[in-house]
């Protein structure tokens, strides 16, 4: 039997409906924006309920879990209402163990794999439903299982049998362990291996059963992440099993492989379709990829008969990175959204997408379903969550006593107030990010200016104990919702930049409107706008001589290579490009692209250069020092390159100018550097800078933005929060107060927590951001004043 396909796509992602019947068109687009839940990373259904899996990580963006894992149950109503009636979770469970990681249900029973418990060992739960629902059974952990085995990755029950894979057990060659419910316990009755074992076969990263056969993957390292690929791509293959009379139990059919041209990462997932096997290669084609049709000839010989592949190719679309299937219908996921476990499932006239990176990895399941009387499916409701967050902190200083301020871990940091995301108007996708204030000159006020991923809020701190959200300026209209969003003051005006948003400019806002206002939350306008660039990651201002410069800019408009795009905001409302400049020996694309920057009129010990304007760039593989005074001729001065570099992101300098301290974002991800590690560059010589020492943390988490004022440097390290260091002596920096903004899981390397801070304001206030929590005001205890 020959199938055809047609587009589906939910979620930014793009799911084909395979059919023998039919051939139909469905469309659905939400934008990508909130929280780390993995929601959608396994689904499973049976009758009225769809079970919806959040491990609580997705590794093709590394955000550590802050949240233990959960099984979300939905069950539809009369009216056809789908409704949430529980939440299944790990007696034991903490953030990070993977819990929901893969779901199966049959019958009465679930199995839910927790992949990550026991430092990747790996744990399998088993549920049974009884009259007040589903009740945890048994646990089963591997006893000779070893770090990285990841058992419980992929799940299939038949009858009492739990088939788990563990594809990282034997240096990645995988196995099947079958497990068996016996009362109160999951027994290790026998175990699946694949009959060549290799390492990194990755056997048992896909399971299916049907009746009394099993079929296993064995794709090889199929997995992506931000960083790339996962290990180099193999063919791969699939193992079909048969229910057999020998001790083991079960015998290897069929070895299910392909000699098409390209093929690659055969057996990411496996479904029985009928009499057929299903089986797709999502990395063949460049990363096209393609389904695999395995049917059985007369004599019983298992054999490829179809392979289906999109109508237009594109390379990267991953097709057939998750398949279902029912007795005619085969589901077939694709799209990088839905990587490392974007889950479908299909019963008979009723299908779900999963979507974990939906919302910005907040995840949701799109439920589909068939008309019985003209067989078009239609997209019927969309399911989340709703984690309910911190509550706010007002009307009183919370003080970090015996180690903790309410639920957050702290040092010498006092909680004065906190506002969360959602009572600065941000819906469910929402983050916040970057953060600068605004000292009003006429009255003292004090304002913080908070970046939303689709706009940017303004709060009165005035009265830190008591602030007020004022209200939102939306984003440049036509522009695209993203997590990036930066702002520097200059005469009373704000300048705010977008990344990856599209034609966005600079908007610029005349923040004496903050002055007497009511009716709050008011919806801004900008005051003026700059279309000389579209995109940009950070703007830079040097408020002593009145220029502006993006940094990172793309999409459109003058790039300038990604480097500084020079800009005169004398007069702020009427700004005019005044030039670029690059360092084409630094950057990834040998552009000269700069990350961050800090641009200074230097009165530094250099006398060669006192009262130019020097600008330090973090270039993503060095550090950048250029003369910027004539913006006809600006000139490169020198670079610095340092060891174990993997992104030079974001630095400062002192306001001695004597040493520029400097973060790597990715060098605790890439095990380039074993906790948190800031550069300290000795520039008082800026024809010859010269890494000082490298300063390792308290931590491992990655880290983000820092700002210095007088003798101290304010860090925001992600999950580890605000860490304020001492660097009084820049060759001896220590750590002297921390306050942690995600107070669950470990402190590990990852995105996800404090992305900035602003430590400028007279009254010595703090305000930090964090991404999914919301803004911190924060108090540093007086162990040395600050100028």
């Amino acid at each position: 039997m020959n199938y055809r396909f047609v587009p589906m796509s939910a979620m930014s992602a793009t799911f084909l409906l395979i059919s023998s019947l039919t051939a139909q068109t469905y469309r659905s687009e939400y934008l990508p924006s909130d929280g780390m839940t993995g929601f959608g990373a396994s689904i499973a259904m049976m009758g009225d309920e769809v079970y919806v899996g959040r491990p609580g990580e997705m590794s093709m963006f590394p955000m550590p879990a802050t949240r233990a894992g959960g099984v979300h149950v939905f069950e539809i109503r009369m009216g056809g209402e789908w409704t949430e009636t529980g939440v299944l979770s790990a007696p034991d469970g903490v953030p990070g163990d993977g819990f929901g990681m893969s779901v199966s249900v049959a019958g009465n029973l679930m199995a839910v794999g927790a992949p990550n418990v026991g430092g990747g060992r790996g744990a399998v739960h088993l549920f049974e439903r009884g009259a007040g629902g589903w009740n945890h059974v048994a646990i089963f952990e591997s006893t000779d299982g070893d770090a990285n085995d990841r058992l419980g990755q992929a799940l299939a029950i038949s009858g009492s049998f739990v088939f788990a894979g563990a594809p990282g057990r034997s240096d990645g060659a995988g196995v099947v362990l079958v497990l068996e419910r016996v009362g109160t316990r999951l027994n290790h009755v026998s175990t699946l291996p694949s009959g060549t074992p290799e390492t990194n076969n990755q056997f048992g990263s896909a399971i299916a059963v049907d009746g009394d056969r099993v079929i296993v993957g064995a794709p090889g390292p199929a997995s992506l992440s931000m960083l790339g690929l996962v290990g180099s791509p193999r063919p791969g293959a699939a193992y079909l099993f048969r229910r057999g009379s020998g001790p083991a139990g079960w015998e290897q059919e069929a070895v299910l492989t392909s000699d098409a041209q390209g093929i690659a990462a055969l057996g990411q997932a496996v479904a029985f379709l009928g009499q057929a096997v299903a089986v797709s290669a999502p990395l063949s084609g460049g990363g096209a990829g393609g389904v695999h049709l395995f049917e059985q000839d007369s004599s019983g010989v298992w054999a490829m008969t179809q392979v289906i592949t999109p109508t237009s190719p594109s390379p990267g679309s991953l097709f057939g990175f998750s398949l279902a299937a029912s007795e005619e219908d085969l589901l077939v996921g694709a799209g990088m959204i839905v990587f490392q476990g974007g889950a479908i499932a299909m019963q008979d006239n009723r299908a779900i997408v999963g979507a974990p990176g939906a919302d910005f990895f907040q995840g949701a399941g799109v439920l589909f379903e068939r008309g019985d009387g003209t067989g078009d499916w239609s997209e019927q409701s969309t399911l989340v969550d709703d984690l309910p967050g911190f509550d706010a902190v007002a009307g009183g200083q919370v003080d970090c006593e015996e180690g903790a301020a309410r639920v957050f871990n702290c040092d010498e940091v006092d909680l004065v107030a906190f506002i969360p995301v959602k009572e600065l108007g941000g819906a469910r996708g929402i983050t916040v990010n970057d953060v600068w204030g605004w000292t009003d000159s006429l009255t003292g006020n004090e304002y913080a200016i908070v970046g939303r991923s689709d706009g940017t809020t303004f709060i009165d701190v005035s009265n830190p104990e008591n602030p007020v959200y004022l209200g939102v300026l939306p984003l440049t209209e036509g522009a695209t919702i993203n997590i990036w969003r930066d702002i520097k003051v200059y005469k009373n005006h704000a300048f705010i930049v977008a990344d990856a948003a599209g034609a966005h400019g600079v908007q610029i806002f005349d923040m004496t409107q903050l002055r007497d206002l009511h009716d709050l939350p008011v919806t801004f306008e900008e005051t003026a706008h700059y279309d000389g660039i579209f995109s940009a990651h950070n703007i830079v201002i040097n408020e002593q001589t009145g220029f502006a410069y993006t940094v990172g800019s793309s999409g459109g408009g003058e790039t300038c290579g990604g480097a500084l795009h020079m800009i005169d905001v004398r007069n702020p409302t009427q700004p005019t490009f005044a030039g670029c400049f690059s360092d084409p020996t630094t950057g990834n694309a040998s552009t000269g692209y700069s990350h961050d920057a800090q641009c200074i009129s230097y009165r530094g010990p250099d006398l060669e250069y006192t009262g130019r304007e020097i600008c330090f760039g973090s270039n993503e593989t060095a550090l950048s020092i250029a003369d910027v005074t004539d913006k006809e001729n600006p000139v490169a001065i020198s670079s610095g390159s340092y060891p174990s570099v993997a992104y030079a992101h974001q630095g400062w300098v002192t306001e001695d100018h004597r040493h520029f301290f400097m973060n790597d974002e990715l060098d605790e991800l890439t095990g380039g550097a074993p906790r948190t590690r800031t550069l300290v560059w000795d520039v008082e010589d800026l024809d010859d800078p010269v890494l000082l020492m490298e300063y390792l943390g308290e931590t491992q988490a990655s880290d983000h933005n820092l700002y210095i004022r007088g003798d101290y440097m304010y860090q925001s390290n992600y999950v580890s929060g605000l860490r304020i260091v001492d660097i009084s002596d820049p060759g001896n920096p220590t750590e002297v107060g921390h306050f942690d903004t995600v107070p669950f899981g470990e402190d590990a390397p990852g995105f996800s927590g404090s992305w900035s801070n602003f430590p400028f304001f007279d009254s010595e206030m703090i305000i930090v951001t964090s991404m999914w929590e919301g803004v911190f005001i924060l108090k540093k205890r007086d162990t040395r004043p600050i100028p």
